[in-house]
């Protein structure tokens, strides 16, 4: 029951921030399914204990590949897909955390959290930068393999 409710709720949060960005409504639920995915591989890695950096690398990773899938499918950008689906992975508990703590004074768990926000951020960047990597390297290949079969 638990993943049901993770993932209806992934979805429903990347849908609803779709909305309110304006995303063309034929291309909602391809956002959904994208932050939906982009969050079940996050909760079950991290449920599997490899660490929530990790986790969130891992989901950034499904994230950008799912976009790439349907960005090529429906012919519209990726950004369309990659933003309303990050809303799941977006450290907001700990960006929270960072800003009470200091504002309350206890200075090193504001820089605890402020480390993670950060740790994390950049897991979700590297798991886009890995995505747009291997597109490329596919994109190449494709390339030079339709060229080799072309007639002279």
């Amino acid at each position: 029951m638990e993943v049901l409710i993770h993932c209806l709720f992934s979805y429903l949060s990347t849908v609803t921030f779709g909305i309110v960005t304006n995303v063309p409504r034929k291309l909602l639920n391809a956002c959904g399914i994208t932050g939906a995915v982009g969050w079940m591989i996050y909760w079950s890695t991290k449920n599997l204990e490899a660490g929530a950096i990790f986790a969130n690398f891992l989901g950034a990773i499904g994230i950008g590949l799912l976009s790439i899938y349907f960005s090529r499918k429906k012919k519209m950008p990726m950004t369309i897909f990659n933003i309303p689906s990050l809303v799941p992975l977006v450290p907001g508990g700990p960006a929270y955390q960072a800003v009470r703590s200091i504002v309350l004074g206890d200075y090193v768990l504001g820089f605890h959290s402020i480390i993670k926000v950060i740790m994390t951020a950049g897991a979700i960047a590297a798991g886009f930068m890995v995505t747009g990597i291997v597109e490329r390297l596919l994109k190449n290949v494709l390339d030079k393999n339709r060229a080799g079969f072309k007639k002279t």
